[in-house]
């Protein structure tokens, strides 16, 4: 079973920044579509944003509510990647989970989608 694991989450004070990292447990992200999620307790999964990785680049896409605060990389290997989130607020304090699956091709909003994912990792905003 392939596995995604995902770092980088801690303490942040309101304004902050933060960033995320999603790498696979013995396989390169090279060839998967990634998006990013977050989840507050007895709260729906919310998707941030999703990439996928062609020829012609890096191929982003947002949720309404995270463009412009969150900023979604790829290492230039294609090994891991990153959520970048700024002007982080004590609404943003959540679980963050990565999922991927193995298409160049479109990735996805819908959860059931994606085929593999992390345990997440915990983001707390707060002074």
């Amino acid at each position: 079973q392939l596995q995604l694991v995902e770092s980088g989450g801690g303490l942040v004070q309101p304004g902050g920044s933060l960033t995320l990292s999603c790498a696979g447990s013995g396989f390169t992200l090279a060839d998967y579509a990634v998006a990013w999620y977050r989840q507050a307790p007895e709260k729906e999964r919310e998707w941030i944003g999703c990439v996928r990785f062609s020829s012609s680049g890096l191929s982003p896409e947002y949720a309404d509510s995270a463009a412009g605060r969150f900023t979604i990389s790829r290492d230039s290997a294609g090994n891991t990647v990153h959520l970048h989130m700024n002007n982080l607020k004590p609404e943003d304090s959540r679980v963050y989970s990565c999922a991927a699956r193995r298409t160049s091709s479109m990735c996805a909003k819908a959860p059931f989608w994606y085929d593999h994912w992390g345990r997440g990792t915990q983001v707390t905003v707060s002074s």
